[in-house]
């Protein structure tokens, strides 16, 4: 009595899906999933870094060496308007 039966998690999963969904339990899943890896990510210590940070780093260290190269007769501005999802 004290615990729970293959068919008591069976229900409450039938009911979880019959108030939910499953695209949005789909949904939930993928994004629990990126959160898990990017946690992972970020735990990971300096020595190893993540498969893509070399495609991404010799980009960037072209635009700093043009960036660097080119002179700029006065000071840019970028301005942004934040939008929220609605």
């Amino acid at each position: 009595m004290g615990s729970l039966s293959i068919w008591h998690w069976l229900i409450v999963l039938l009911v979880v899906v019959l108030i939910f969904g499953t695209k949005k339990l789909k949904n939930i899943g993928s994004d629990l999933g990126g959160a898990v890896k990017g946690f992972k990510d970020g735990m990971r210590d300096g020595s190893a870094p993540p498969a893509d940070a070399d495609a991404n780093a010799a980009p960037a260290a072209q635009v700093t060496q043009q960036a660097a190269s080119q002179p700029t007769a006065q000071p840019t501005t970028i301005d942004v308007e934040a939008k929220t999802r609605g």
